[in-house]
């Protein structure tokens, strides 16, 4: 199964968060890749510092709610402390967004991620590895849906960090 993940990091050394959460994911499938990293304003609140986004894809052969509970276990070993505030920064956050073409709607998983399509900067970096995908549950390919998106306030952030 090929698994597609966000990565956002607003805290700490986040090009560092990245590369250890790409390193982390790596060890549960084969054959990772990455997309390019992007700065983004932080959302809702401009005012907290600005974000880190990647994407991961990697072939992947654990159940979604086990693969859930692996990702969960790697933020909290790179010092993600999650509490009451749902959008508050972050050393590392990281979302599950596809599971091949599954649709899951569970009380600890969404699949595909419910929020992806109106967010931009989860949608540029998915485009540098998966453009032409369609989503599972619009059949609309993700460049159709970045193209559509109306939040684009990202900005490239040159960078080969995952390169092995």
């Amino acid at each position: 199964m090929l698994a597609y993940f966000a990565l956002g990091a607003n805290l700490g050394d986040r090009l560092a968060s990245l590369q250890a959460a790409f390193q982390g994911l790596s060890s549960l499938g084969h054959q990772p890749r990455a997309s390019s990293v992007y700065l983004s304003q932080a959302w809702p609140n401009p005012a907290e510092p600005s974000y880190l986004n990647a994407v991961v894809s990697l072939h992947c052969e654990l159940e979604p709610l086990a693969l859930l509970d692996a990702v969960l276990e790697l933020e909290h070993a790179l010092g993600r402390r999650r509490g009451p505030q749902r959008f508050a920064p972050r050393l590392i956050d990281i979302d599950i967004l596809l599971y091949d073409a599954l649709c899951i709607q569970a009380p600890r998983l969404e699949l595909p991620h419910p929020r992806m399509t109106e967010r931009a900067f989860v949608l540029r970096p998915l485009n540098d590895l998966a453009s032409d995908l369609l989503h599972p549950r619009l059949k609309v390919s993700f460049a159709e849906l970045l193209a559509a998106c109306t939040n684009k306030a990202e900005l490239a952030y040159p960078s080969t960090v995952f390169v092995p």
